[in-house]
């Protein structure tokens, strides 16, 4: 942006004596100001949305300023140092990064962080659950598992049976009929036997690799130790 330079010497002709041709303001005088006034203007920014180029400068708010102020780059830096980045992530904070494998030590320039929590999700402390506890399985749906018992009853059953051509039965006899040279006659026993069922139920669980997991998205996971 140019600023606007006279280009005539007005102070220097009110000088001159009263009748000095030089005295006389030209028409071609005016002119080149015009000229010089209208670049300088054209050269200035806008009040609104103004487009700058170059390296523009504005004064520097103390630190700390919340306000609608221009903040410069020196304002910014400023406030920058101001963070302490080990207070933001003290010793025992978790970091996770979905695509860096690079250990934080390097990334944030502070602290010992190892690798933390393979293959584990995390849980919140409380309800029973204790920070730093672990536990749970992937790999079992139901645990394998066998049921056995047994049943024992003293319960009225009854047999039946046909005997053929039977000469001396002496036990409950019913339904009598005749043949060729005998006679047959149906036979029902009856018996309140104590007896017992013994049972085995061999049931094996559901089980398998990873068949137990919540859905999931892997990320990389450090712990600050020191």
């Amino acid at each position: 942006m140019s600023n606007y330079l006279k280009a005539t010497d007005f102070g220097a002709k009110d000088a001159l004596i009263s009748g000095d041709p030089n005295k006389i303001v030209k028409g071609t005088e005016i002119n080149d100001e015009f000229d010089a006034i209208q670049t300088a203007v054209n050269s200035k920014a806008d009040k609104n949305n103004a487009a700058l180029t170059g390296i523009p400068t504005a004064p520097t708010a103390t630190a700390g300023t919340s306000t609608t102020q221009v903040a410069t780059t020196a304002f910014v830096t400023t406030a920058i140092s101001a963070v302490s980045l080990p207070d933001v992530y003290p010793v025992g904070s978790i970091y996770m990064n979905a695509s860096v494998a690079t250990n934080p030590g390097t990334l944030l320039g502070f602290g010992t962080w190892v690798s933390f929590g393979a293959g584990r999700v995390l849980l919140g402390e409380g309800d029973g659950y204790t920070a730093g506890a672990t536990g749970g399985s992937k790999d079992a749906v139901v645990v394998s598992h066998t049921h056995t018992g047994s049943t024992n009853t003293a319960g009225d059953h009854a047999h039946s049976s046909t005997q053929s051509f039977l000469s001396n039965i002496t036990t409950g006899a019913v339904g009598i009929g005749s043949g060729d040279g005998g006679s047959f006659r149906g036979v029902t026993t009856t018996s309140a036997g104590s007896h017992s069922h013994t049972l085995t139920l061999d049931s094996t669980g559901s089980s398998g690799t990873n068949a137990n997991l919540q859905p999931y998205v892997v990320v990389y996971m450090w712990q600050r130790t020191v």
